[in-house]
């Protein structure tokens, strides 16, 4: 996919991330292992990322949003939440403190809010134990999207193994009309030491929890137990044995049914759609249990050592769809694909069908927030049917 199909420069305006100042826009860096892509520059103020999270208080699953997924030059692969107005420790706080004594026996001490996500509220509970753990919360009607986090994450929980560490989900439901999640702590890496040591040991962890699932799921196919979402948008995941016709039904054709209801029509997509299936069951693929939201602000390292994916929209897929997506908006370094190369290679096109699988994630960016995101869309299907 060329340069220019993978972020529309004209569209970063400012207010386009969420009230925030594009300061300048400018390439990756070199070897960092990402598909052309760009890293915006934000004017401090409302968009600025919270830097004593790094080193103090930021946990595993305190990510941004789908449109903020373009690294900062502040934060490389986060951008923090802009203030929302919304003071929960004033509102909410003795409601969540009874809801925690009786679904976990636990008393909160103190509730600090963390940057990161404009989809749910983040927090950190300080508990009476010295413990700390972590929280999510959001409209009492969205939890849904939290159970279906529960889920994604229980299920790679099942197939990782040390180093690699998923956030263990300890409670979810409703307190005061608080959709709430809590999970385990987990004190991400603050410094750059042994940083590519780190990267490559999560990109041989992921091939492992990879090849580990192959075959885990009793020959079900393709797809999940239940939906779930790829952001804040549905996300179908009906069982098929089929993975070109599942990734056309439940994949791409439901975001081209829903850019089509916007007003958006594109000449490519038919010829695409029915090219699909061909190619993509031409390489051997078989079903792994895959992250399926595997953009750099859902992985990192460990403070002490380990590695950790959270925030997953998992299904049983391809293994190229999480590569795919690693590559599409920045974010990974070169170890990071080096590590999975070396304990599982790729097969031959995987170049090509990564394109494809990003298509996907570029029309979710663009049914969900619009703007450059429809002309990355013309492009990448352009090429994909050149």
């Amino acid at each position: 996919m060329p340069a220019e199909a993978l972020m529309d420069t004209p569209g970063l305006q400012t207010g386009y991330l969420r009230g925030s100042d594009v300061k300048g826009v400018k390439p990756t860096p070199e070897g960092a292992g990402a598909a052309p892509a760009l890293v915006v520059c934000l004017q401090q103020g409302d968009g600025q990322t919270g830097t004593g999270e790094k080193s103090g208080c930021r946990q595993a699953s305190d990510a941004s949003p789908h449109d903020h997924h373009v690294p900062s030059c502040f934060h490389a692969g986060m951008l923090a939440r802009p203030d929302i107005g919304c003071d929960m420790a004033s509102i909410a706080a003795p409601a969540l403190k009874s809801w925690l004594e009786t679904e976990l026996g636990v008393q909160l001490q103190a509730l600090k809010p963390l940057g990161g996500g404009c989809t749910h509220r983040s927090w950190c509970l300080q508990l009476t134990s010295g413990a700390r753990l972590f929280a999510k919360t959001n409209h009492h009607a969205d939890l849904p999207q939290l159970e279906a986090e529960v889920t994604g994450l229980q299920a790679l929980a099942r197939w990782a193994e040390p180093p690699l560490v998923v956030p263990e989900p300890l409670a979810c439901g409703i307190a005061d009309e608080e959709a709430v999640l809590v999970l385990s702590w987990l004190e991400l890496h603050s410094g750059s030491g042994g940083a590519a040591v780190g990267w490559r040991q999560l990109g041989r962890s992921l091939a492992k929890l990879h090849r580990a699932s192959l075959g885990g799921h009793q020959s079900r196919g393709y797809g999940f137990d239940a939906d779930n979402f790829i952001g804040a948008a549905p996300q179908c995941n009906r069982w098929n044995n089929d993975w070109g016709i599942f990734f056309r039904d439940c994949r791409l054709g439901p975001q081209f049914a829903r850019a089509a209801q916007a007003g958006h029509r594109f000449e490519g997509a038919r010829p695409l759609m029915d090219q699909l299936p061909r190619w993509l069951n031409d390489h051997g693929c078989e079903p792994v249990l895959v992250h399926g939201d595997l953009w750099a602000g859902n992985a990192d390292l460990l403070e002490g050592g380990g590695v950790t994916l959270f925030d997953p929209s998992s299904h049983w897929a391809d293994r190229e769809v999480d590569l795919a997506m690693a590559r599409l908006f920045g974010g990974f370094p070169a170890p990071f694909f080096d590590g999975y190369e070396e304990e599982w290679p790729l097969p031959a096109g995987a170049v090509r069908r990564s394109s494809l699988y990003n298509l996907y994630h570029l029309l979710n960016h663009a049914n969900l927030f619009g703007g450059g995101y429809w002309q990355q869309v013309g492009g990448s299907l352009k090429t994909l049917n050149s």
